[in-house]
């Protein structure tokens, strides 16, 4: 019962592919390290490609006899996604497309989907159920969203059975230090705060101070990457106990503005901030909360890590591991 996982060597995937380990899961991970590292593979094989070469996907699927993808290649920065929309459709859409067209000639069963809360787009409350429209309002959730109709399309008419799991802001790295999230150029909030804690980068950055939050800026709903990870295995259960194909929200329910999120790096690492405002970023919303009871009754998802400084803390040993090995960045 071999699982491919696309996409594995990076951030939110390493840690999927590493509680993967846990069990003693088969698993073959595909990735074209734009974003990944070999080193964060602590589990499986690693083979270094892309989800659009059909040949080698089919060879993949059909040679390990994968029955389950856990689907995680993507690009995910919201203002390049602006700047460059066809890089997130060719990428994000197009080679998906490619990818389940070689799960339905193989015969896979399961399919479990990285998808995002940026599908939802401005939800009039700043809470967004599985219910809430979805209006994207930037090509990274429009090229999730096609994603998860031709997703939803090919499981309508097929015996495949799916999961999407819309992903809220995820942050912090696994605990006992094992692996982290090493992009250089990420701009996930907690990781971006921290490299400049152990001065990576000269400052912090507000984008958009003027919001109608009660701080002024963005609130989100900031979810520990190993609570996230454990939602996948959680729907891998849930697939081969017959589950129905389902999409989830995964995240804890509350949201933190972007000034509190910096208030408790700073607090865990002992150290003043340096916060330059600038103007709000092209395809943010003011506020952007799940309403995340249904992955906990669907799954049986038990977060254990829902503690903002937890996240940051763990963020934060992970930056300092980096420093002391720059061999772990390399490609």
């Amino acid at each position: 019962m071999t699982i491919l996982v696309t996409g594995g060597a990076g951030y939110i995937g390493s840690h999927v592919v590493r509680q993967l380990g846990t069990f003693n899961e088969p698993v073959v991970i595909l990735d074209n390290l734009c974003t990944g590292y070999p080193s964060a593979v602590l589990h499986g094989q690693l083979v270094i490609g892309d989800t659009s070469n059909t040949e080698l996907v089919s060879h993949l699927l059909r040679e390990h006899q994968v029955t389950t993808v856990m689907h995680f290649a993507a690009h995910t920065i919201v203002p390049e996604s602006v700047a460059d929309p066809l890089k997130y459709y060719g990428n994000n859409t197009c080679a998906t497309r490619n990818l389940l067209q070689c799960c339905r000639d193989a015969g896979v069963k399961h399919f479990v989907f990285s998808s995002t809360a940026a599908v939802y787009g401005l939800p009039a409350s700043g809470v967004a159920s599985e219910d809430s429209p979805t209006a994207p309002i930037n090509p990274y959730g429009s090229s999730k969203l096609m994603t998860e109709i031709m997703l939803r399309d090919l499981c309508a008419v097929t015996p495949m059975k799916h999961v999407i799991l819309r992903y809220f802001n995820v942050g912090g790295s696994n605990p006992d230090g094992l692996i982290g999230h090493s992009a250089p150029t990420a701009t996930l909030l907690t990781k971006v705060a921290c490299q400049h804690v152990v001065g990576k980068r000269p400052d912090v950055k507000i984008f958009g101070a003027d919001y109608n939050t009660p701080d002024g800026t963005g609130v989100r709903d900031y979810i520990h990457v190993e609570d996230l990870a454990a939602a996948h295995l959680d729907a891998l259960r849930y697939l081969r106990g017959g589950g129905e194909s389902t999409t989830l929200n995964v995240g804890y329910g509350r949201g933190f503005s972007v000034r509190e999120v910096l208030s408790t790096v700073a607090k865990v690492s002992g150290q003043p901030l340096k916060i330059v405002e600038e103007s709000r970023r092209a395809g943010d919303p003011a506020t952007l909360v799940a309403k995340a009871d249904r992955v906990r009754s669907v799954l049986g998802w038990q977060p254990k890590f829902d503690n903002l400084e937890v996240i940051a803390a763990t963020q934060l040993t992970w930056e300092r591991h980096l420093l002391k090995h720059p061999e772990l960045l390399q490609k």
